[in-house]
């Protein structure tokens, strides 16, 4: 990222001054208007208003008197300059690519769990209160293999219920255990999770499965939350522990009544994700803590997608594994999956990860859109889903924190609460409410957890996220994701459109690309992915419906159908609106530019393959810019500090350096203690205040 960040500052140093002059936006703002003011005046007049301008005693008049007098009726008059969104954009490609047949799965099978040889209440629970009654494909595979006491590796499709898969047998072997199980016991089992609200997710599901088992108690471990509560819980006792693996590890380094003397099961879930998170140090410390404790148990390795990473997981954790693997197509059963046997198809199994399953009810789109068109073209379509049609829940994917949190408040300020209608007859329209939240790895876990539920419980709404939500949660109802930042790889698009079309339901998702982007369309399609392409036109269409951004000029009919102009029109009234919320404060513009780096940043890092598709180079910062509603590309975007940049300007010292530093604290921290000290305050903080009273030849206060 250092470098990639050096790569950045470079280029816009030295595109700066090239941008600023290829920008429309160059010339004095007071020009800029009257110019676009009568040419747009000049392409809507009437043919009565031309004859009006064109009488003999308008043309008498002085040539100054005239400008004046043509300058204050304009005032009066409203109009728009259409020219700033829609001049000077790239065009926008034919998309050429072969059609493809997609993979699918069938979700659902015509078994249900009572032909299983489970205890009559767990049957009972899925049937009512998880309100289930057929099996899935994975499921059906997967708890006959973990009923039998073997290892599996797991690789189906998001959103086909691998949770219940290895949850059903997990609770069926506890339950049936010969001597009952005390809560005193510790735990029997250890499920790790990459996110924390995969991990509140997974533990509802248990908690809802160990209904009819009171005695078998699951508990949660994660970041954000108390340490000591946490200590607390696992004093008491936890039957089967759900966990982060950065926070487990922590407990394991700190907690001393944490212990795995007991533990039968071990399930790591979402693996490819909790690799891809950087916790591949941390398995290995559970794995050596579980292995230093008990010989045997039973591992499930789980996952939507097969890496070489998750492959090299299941070798030091998984013990002669059944691999069960449902979007197969050569062999759609059982198979052993020993080492030498994944090593001798390791080249077959590199193509098989390369072609993702995709529930079959999930329809797939992608919008070319300009970079100055973005912002509008996102505003039009939640508009036209969320307000319109209604009965819509939208999850839209972001590449930064920093995006989410400025599109979070530009569009709740802008769509949601900013706007007041004029017009009473569209109030009804007008008054619909969009409900705007926003999840992602900076927020405090209190805030994450209470968006999270929210959104959860909810019918409706608009969740703006970071990657953070894009694995393993269950989020129902949502009928459509937009990825508005083109995700970095073809497995990320699948865990992201995953979030829709869940156990079987209907969903949309919708991919928004630059003209310069378009190459990523056939990309998916070599991964069998298959996309159809919406107009942009059509997506801005949605606008003549909300009479909020129409321009009303005096003697002007009501608009007739869908007409070009007029859509382009209001888009650009309503790109106003957005840019002059931006530019309302000092605030909202640095907010603004905070967020525009951190795309550019976050643009940079996509991997060297995709580089000829997303390259930084093919960026206008100018046009880019408009999409965060800052009128003119800034100059000084290396200055100003991201989030994730915040840690990195401090520089972290050597680590001979560090242990000095530590020494000497630690040193000053003795000699300061004084008789009447309580031995309590000899922190760093109080060591610096001392430190600065002291003048330079005072002397040492003696121990």
């Amino acid at each position: 990222m250092g470098r990639a960040t050096v790569y950045f500052q470079k280029m816009v140093q030295s595109n700066a001054p090239k941008r600023k002059l290829q920008s429309p936006h160059g010339n004095p703002p007071l020009k800029r208007k009257r110019k676009a003011s009568v040419n747009t005046f000049k392409k809507c007049a009437t043919e009565a208003d031309s004859r009006e301008k064109g009488n003999s005693s308008q043309k008498s008049l002085p040539k100054k008197q005239l400008t004046h007098n043509r300058n204050e009726s304009q005032k009066s008059k409203p109009f728009v300059k259409t020219s700033s969104l829609f001049k000077n954009n790239p065009d926008i490609p034919e998309i050429h690519r072969k059609a493809v047949q997609q993979v699918q799965e069938n979700v659902f099978t015509t078994e249900s769990f009572s032909e299983l040889e489970l205890h009559p209440h767990l049957i009972s629970t899925i049937n009512t209160v998880l309100k289930i009654n057929s099996m899935t494909s994975v499921q059906k595979q997967t708890i006959p293999v973990l009923l039998q006491g073997k290892d599996a590796l797991v690789r189906s499709q998001t959103g086909s219920g691998k949770t219940l898969a290895y949850g059903i047998p997990l609770v069926q072997s506890l339950q049936g255990m010969e001597s009952k199980i005390q809560r005193s016991d510790g735990p029997y089992a250890l499920i790790l999770v990459p996110t924390r609200e995969l991990a509140l997710q997974s533990f509802d599901t248990m908690q809802k499965l160990l209904k009819p088992f009171a005695w078998i108690v699951p508990g949660v471990l994660m970041g954000g939350e108390k340490r000591k509560s946490e200590k607390a819980r696992l004093r008491k006792g936890i039957n089967i522990l759900i966990s982060t693996p950065g926070r487990l590890v922590d407990h394991i380094k700190s907690t001393e009544c944490i212990h795995f003397r007991r533990t039968q099961w071990l399930v790591i879930d979402e693996a490819d994700r909790i690799l891809d998170l950087g916790f591949e140090k941390d398995i290995a410390v559970i794995l050596n803590a579980l292995n230093a404790e008990r010989d045997t148990r039973q591992n499930v390795l789980l996952s939507a997608t097969l890496t070489e990473g998750v492959t090299r997981l299941a070798d030091i954790s998984l013990n002669d594994p059944i691999s069960i693997s449902v979007a197969d197509e050569i062999q759609n059963g059982l198979k052993p999956a020993s080492q030498t046997d994944r090593q001798a198809s390791s080249s077959s199994n590199r193509m098989d990860q390369e072609n993702f399953a995709v529930p079959e009810k999930l329809k797939q789109y992608v919008v070319m859109v300009p970079s100055k068109l973005r912002l509008v073209v996102l505003a039009a379509f939640i508009l036209e889903k969320c307000k319109f049609e209604k009965h819509h829940k939208m999850i839209i994917f972001f590449s930064s924190c920093e995006q989410v949190e400025f599109y979070y408040e530009l569009l709740l300020k802008v769509l949601s609460g900013g706007l007041e209608t004029k017009q009473p007859e569209h109030s009804s329209i007008s008054s619909a409410h969009l409900e705007f939240l926003r999840l992602h790895g900076n927020m405090d876990q209190e805030e994450r957890t209470e968006v999270f539920q929210e959104f959860l419980k909810s019918k409706t709404g608009i969740l703006l996220c970071t990657d953070v939500a894009a694995r393993g949660l269950d989020l129902p109802q949502v009928t459509w994701i937009v990825q508005y930042n083109a995700p970095a790889s073809p497995a990320e698009y699948i865990h992201r459109i995953g979030r829709t079309a869940r156990i079987g339901c209907h969903g949309n998702s919708l991919l928004v690309l630059a003209p310069s982007e378009a190459e990523y369309v056939s990309l998916l399609a070599s991964h069998k992915i298959n996309v159809s392409e919406i107009k942009m036109e059509k997506v801005l269409s949605s606008l003549m419906k909300d009479d909020r951004f129409k321009v009303h000029r005096p003697g002007r009919k009501k608009s007739c159908g869908m007409d070009p102009q007029e859509v382009r029109e209001r888009a650009t009234v309503l790109q106003t609106k957005f840019e002059n919320h931006v530019h309302s404060s000092e605030g909202t513009v640095r907010w603004a530019k905070k967020a525009l780096q951190s795309f550019l940043c976050a643009y940079t890092t996509y991997p060297r393959n995709l580089k000829h598709i997303f390259h930084i180079k093919s960026l206008h910062l100018g046009h880019v810019a408009k999409s965060f509603g800052l009128r003119d590309a800034p100059q000084n975007l290396t200055a100003l500090p991201t989030a994730g940049s915040k840690k990195k300007t401090k520089g972290r010292p050597k680590r001979s350096d560090l242990l000095k530093k530590t020494h000497r604290k630690h040193r000053l921290a003795e000699i300061l203690r004084s008789e009447y000290s309580s031995g309590m305050d000899t922190g760093v903080s109080k060591v610096k205040r001392k430190r600065k009273q002291r003048k330079p030849g005072s002397q040492q206060i003696p121990t």
